[in-house]
């Protein structure tokens, strides 16, 4: 479910340049956001991060706020866009096998993004009101009844609960970017690669599409 911004301006010029520097800030925003949380990052440090004038900054965002839940709306719309696509119609095995590959895909790409949200939920979500209230409910309820249809036409475990299934790709997949120190340290490895990336998938795929008798 994508997150509602009102933070950009939509009187600024659009096109190339504007889509660049939106990238660019976007960018240096999530690293500082992810080393010093919402309070601790600075509209300075970003800029100097961007190696753009503060005020530029301001130009696309209108203030810290507007930022940090760009930020949060990036990640959310990348974790959510396949998620939502999801019908009773579909196959539910190759649907949860690019889900979960996506998610891992994520979670290798994009670490510092999975964290600024982890670190917002486990702090209540306070820059999140507007989220978790805007039809939240509804579009959770919309992903949980295509589970459920798998389960009437026989397609899925009947067995399985569809919130708690939904919960533990969430949480399986996520993991590797929130805990990376603690699994980069068990593996002795100074940071992941790609095939444990790999291998991560291929196990969370196996367990979970054998657990919901979808193979």
């Amino acid at each position: 479910m994508p997150l509602n911004i009102t933070s950009h301006s939509h009187e600024k010029p659009a096109g190339d340049i504007r889509q660049r520097n939106e990238k660019v800030i976007l960018a240096a925003a999530e690293q500082e956001f992810a080393a010093f949380g919402f309070k601790g990052a600075s509209m300075r440090e970003i800029a100097k991060r961007a190696d753009l004038p503060k005020a530029n900054i301001h130009y696309y965002f209108k203030n810290k706020l507007g930022l940090y839940l760009a930020v949060l709306s990036d990640i959310i719309d990348l974790w959510d866009g396949t998620f939502s696509k999801m019908t009773a119609d579909d196959n539910p095995a190759e649907s949860l096998l690019h889900y979960i590959r996506k998610k891992i895909e994520f979670s290798c790409q994009h670490p510092l993004a999975s964290r600024i949200f982890a670190t917002e939920i486990i702090s209540g979500g306070p820059n999140l009101d507007g989220y978790f209230s805007d039809g939240y409910v509804e579009w959770f309820e919309s992903r949980v009844e295509v589970f459920r249809e798998w389960q009437r036409r026989g397609k899925m475990d009947a067995t399985i609960n569809p919130a708690h299934l939904i919960f533990l790709l969430w949480s399986s997949t996520q993991h590797y970017a929130d805990f990376n120190f603690q699994i980069t340290s068990a593996l002795n490895k100074p940071e992941l690669a790609q095939t444990d990336f790999d291998a991560a998938a291929e196990t969370l795929t196996h367990i979970i599409l054998k657990g919901c008798g979808v193979v």
